[in-house]
């Protein structure tokens, strides 16, 4: 029997498996041999985080990942969906806002500065909501939606799906229901949507803020110790944490001129997320990985709808 007709298709069988491997490690990266190269250090980056991506937005190529697609819980990462919300809702942020009972949390048990009958603008409770991740401030935002907060929580699902995060479900605007879930990979399109709104950038990154309520004036500070320490441009920035969701923290910043999404999910502490974006941020200076994505084009975008 004659096998020559069949031997590119038995050799084609045995090859198979090892390019959809290499494909499935690596599905955003070139193919040349210097590509591959500069990918050997994606495996030694080393962090204490369970799950993790670094993308860049621009080109929407991951840079490195590790249980990327996992859904977990995500704490008061959710506060910028509410910011999204918030803000696509067109309403006065000038509109004075009331915390009331309803704003009290029943599920942790969680204190606030903001006592009950507390009065401030929409602007300032976003404001401390995403600086300082307060949560009745959130929680109030969601109240006075048109509506109320069940259509508030609608709004937020729904943004969800026009962002193309499949993976996540939100049950409350403040991140304290373990029921708010998401992925790394989903994070990182609500961070890089969230960067296009001016107010976002400038109310997430901001250091210190004063709060006028009522004849006290109270003075809030940025929950991201990366921000307080002004060493990077931040341009997004938001933390996490309840026991389910462990310390998380979402950053968009920039290395090497190039813009950089980070998402770190479900660290053991504090400084366990702030060591793993130092980390990434070294990485990213040292390994070539920022050149090799201003220069190459991915076969696949992370932040598009698809």
């Amino acid at each position: 029997m004659n096998l020559r007709p069949f031997l590119p298709l038995l050799l084609g069988a045995f090859l198979l498996p090892a390019s959809m491997e290499s494909a499935h490690a690596n599905p955003f990266s070139a193919t040349s041999s210097s590509t591959n190269s500069l990918m050997a250090p994606r495996t030694n980056l080393a962090l204490g985080s369970d799950a993790f991506v670094v993308a860049n937005p621009r080109t929407g190529e991951i840079l490195a990942e590790r249980n990327a697609n996992r859904v977990m819980a995500i704490a008061s990462i959710t506060k910028l969906m509410t910011a999204l919300v918030v803000l696509d809702g067109n309403q006065r942020l000038n509109e004075m806002l009331t915390v009331t009972m309803d704003d009290v949390d029943r599920i942790k048990g969680t204190g606030s500065r903001l006592a009950i009958g507390s009065r401030l603008s929409r602007a300032d409770m976003l404001h401390i909501a995403l600086m300082s991740s307060e949560n009745r401030a959130a929680s109030a935002l969601a109240r006075h939606y048109p509506g109320g907060r069940r259509a508030f929580i609608e709004a937020m699902n729904a943004k969800a799906r026009m962002l193309g995060m499949w993976s996540t479900h939100f049950a409350d605007s403040t991140g304290l229901n373990p029921r708010n879930v998401s992925s790394a990979h989903d994070l990182a399109k609500l961070v890089a949507s969230a960067s296009s709104y001016p107010l976002i950038r400038q109310y997430s990154t901001t250091e210190h803020r004063l709060v006028r309520n009522g004849k006290r004036q109270m003075q809030y500070h940025n929950s991201n110790r990366l921000v307080r320490e002004g060493s990077w441009p931040i341009m997004v920035s938001k933390t996490g944490y309840i026991r389910e969701a462990g310390r998380c923290l979402v950053m968009d910043t920039r290395v090497n001129n190039e813009p950089v999404v980070m998402v770190l999910l479900h660290a053991n502490t504090t400084d366990e997320r702030v060591a793993d974006a130092k980390k990434i941020r070294t990485w990213l200076e040292t390994s070539g990985r920022m050149t090799l994505t201003a220069q190459s084009t991915p076969r696949t975008k992370l932040f598009s709808n698809q």
